[in-house]
């Protein structure tokens, strides 16, 4: 008898969206056929993975299982399963409120789903490497690690997640090679602590060296970095992403603020004067290198002083890349149970339009520095009339894009091309290809 359809809809970051292709590959093991976020959900079976991080995307999540549960009463779905981030903090809460789900499952626990639905009392195939990559083919997400020590006053993925677990670097190795041969060409680097991978094994950083490690095994053109520490940061990562041309120089490393009074209160142990000193230094060990971060306004007891520091700070940094968000306060968090939210929304949001302006500003500034410039870009997919590719310091979907004119020729999806870069927008790039060592 064929097996079922299974549907898998992913909430939140490329975390999460590991354990879905996990997941996937181990239903598509035993038999099943798997679809990826359907515009029209319709399958035997729908697994939501949810995001319990903020506020806002626990509500979209909730929001997506009660839409899923009605179309289970209407039977345009046959079972509904729900894991991920939002049931490992809620499950009692969850199952006594939406008794349409069939069975709920936690962030670590999720394989248990494949067994549950194996009525034969046969243990489930396991593949090595099973993992079924929903990206394009040219490009992964590598997760290192799963957890957090670091206990910032505002956070909630401790709560969640536990403490810190390294995966064995072997493990990440193999898995790196196995992709490879897959076509995998790009690896963006995911943890919700990079910086701090290695240290509950045997209490040092071995990030460095994992990043070595990784970029000598051939066939792998390109590794982003993201979600790194300010704090104790592994000065000996900077001297990989120097002298391996592989390793973009590129790096996401949430700072969300600069005050000390802020630093403090936020319980990011680190201080000022070590955070100007942190981009100072990686922008002379690592030339050319671009920064993304993340920061924060409106967190319980910010001043005017405190908002100051961080506006000249961002016009200092002139970071390449920057997000910013209004301090929203969540349930069982250091800064709810010890803080009053005593900074007013309006002025939230005054300050969040402030800091992005600047930043908008800086943007577009560092943007047109490429016109006229040279780069190397990997072409992700053809919209309309334009190929749309990245350069080595570009993310996919939260960085500016490159687009190239189709009409000029014919470019393969997933191969590199030396791009001419000819104009520049806040968020994007226009190029033209050049004569190129890439093509292949």
């Amino acid at each position: 008898m064929s097996k079922k359809t299974v549907d898998i809809i992913t909430m939140g970051c490329s975390k999460n969206l590991v354990d879905s292709e996990n997941l996937m590959g181990l239903f598509e093991a035993n038999g099943y056929t798997c679809t990826h976020d359907s515009d029209d959900p319709q399958g035997d079976i729908v697994v939501v993975n949810t995001c319990g991080f903020i506020n806002d995307a626990k509500e979209e999540s909730i929001n997506m299982i009660l839409e899923l549960g009605e179309a289970k009463k209407e039977g345009r779905i046959g079972k509904l399963f729900v894991m991920g981030c939002l049931s490992e903090r809620y499950l009692a809460d969850l199952e006594a409120e939406i008794p349409e789900v069939d069975g709920w499952y936690g962030k670590f626990n999720y394989r248990q789903l494949i067994e549950d639905l194996e009525v034969r009392g046969e243990k489930p195939e396991v593949r090595d490497y099973q993992r079924h990559i929903t990206t394009p083919r040219h490009y992964a997400y590598l997760k290192i690690s799963e957890g957090c020590d670091r206990n910032c006053a505002y956070c909630a993925i401790p709560l969640i997640t536990g403490r810190h677990q390294s995966r064995p670097m072997q493990e990440i190795l193999d898995e790196v090679r196995h992709l490879v041969t897959e076509g995998t060409k790009e690896f963006q680097v995911i943890a919700q602590e990079l910086t701090y991978y290695g240290v509950d094994i045997d209490g040092k950083q071995h990030i460095a060296e994992l990043i070595e490690q990784m970029a000598d095994i051939p066939g792998v053109e390109w590794i982003r970095l993201h979600y790194a520490y300010p704090a104790h940061f592994p000065w000996d990562l900077l001297r990989v992403m120097r002298e391996k041309q592989n390793v973009c120089k590129y790096l996401d490393i949430a700072l969300q603020h600069v005050s000390d009074n802020m630093l403090q209160r936020m319980q990011r142990h680190v201080s000022k004067q070590e955070t100007y000193e942190l981009i100072e230094r990686m922008r002379r060990e690592v030339p050319g290198i671009h920064i993304r971060t993340t920061l924060m306004v409106g967190f319980p007891g910010e001043t005017d002083e405190d908002f100051e520091e961080l506006k000249a700070f961002v016009k200092w940094a002139r970071f390449e890349r920057m997000g910013a968000f209004a301090y929203s306060e969540e349930e069982g968090t250091y800064s709810e149970q010890h803080y009053e939210d005593d900074v007013p929304e309006d002025v939230k949001q005054q300050r969040l339009d402030k800091i992005m302006r600047i930043q908008q500003n800086i943007s577009s500034e560092i943007e047109a520095e490429k016109v006229g410039k040279t780069l190397k870009v990997i072409i992700d997919r053809k919209e309309g009339d334009y190929y749309i590719g990245r350069t080595e310091f570009c993310s996919p979907e939260v960085d500016p894009e490159v687009l190239i004119p189709a009409k000029e020729r014919k470019l393969t999806l997933g191969e590199f091309y030396d791009v001419l870069i000819t104009d520049s927008e806040e968020f994007d790039l226009y190029g033209t290809t050049q004569s190129t060592k890439y093509e292949q």
